[in-house]
């Protein structure tokens, strides 16, 4: 099973489209039972709400559903749990890293994993839902490709 966690400051706008992304990505490919996606917050300010309207919008355009997904913070033991921690920001990087150390090395950013690595700006301030899914898309695409390369080689 690899775990995969993505982290935003909320997680109301880019870290669960990228955990609704990666679940559609994984099913489509039929590999879901290989997976375990989620996503979560650093901060706890939007802990118990739903995705943003714009953002679950966004996803709907797409055919994806986010239903019943509620914010949540990053925990320590988040840590532990996962092997994969996919940010949306250097910040994210370095406050979980503040936070876990990162001995395993096992927190970037998510575009770390694409041809183009940058932040993924935040649509609740720019308001830019397409560009926000169209970014978290394209490093979705490239990490599971990096993982599957992983995987066919170690075979």
């Amino acid at each position: 099973m690899i775990r995969v966690l993505f982290v935003c400051l909320g997680n109301i706008c880019r870290s669960p489209m990228a955990e609704f992304i990666m679940k559609d990505a994984v099913e489509k490919e039929g590999i879901a039972d290989r997976f375990s996606i989620s996503s979560a917050g650093t901060s706890d300010e939007e802990e118990g709400n739903p995705v943003y309207p714009p953002a679950r919008e966004e996803l709907a355009k797409h055919g994806i559903s986010c239903a019943g997904k509620r914010a949540r913070q990053f925990c320590l033991s988040d840590y532990d749990k996962y092997d994969f921690i996919l940010c949306m920001e250097s910040r994210h990087v370095k406050s979980l890293q503040r936070l876990c150390g990162d001995p395993q090395c096992k927190i970037s950013r998510l575009l770390d994993h694409s041809q183009h690595p940058h932040d993924i700006a935040d649509p609740w301030y720019t308001r830019n839902f397409a560009l926000a899914y169209a970014e978290i898309e394209e490093g979705v695409r490239a990490f599971l490709s990096e993982v599957q390369k992983r995987e066919n080689h170690g075979k």
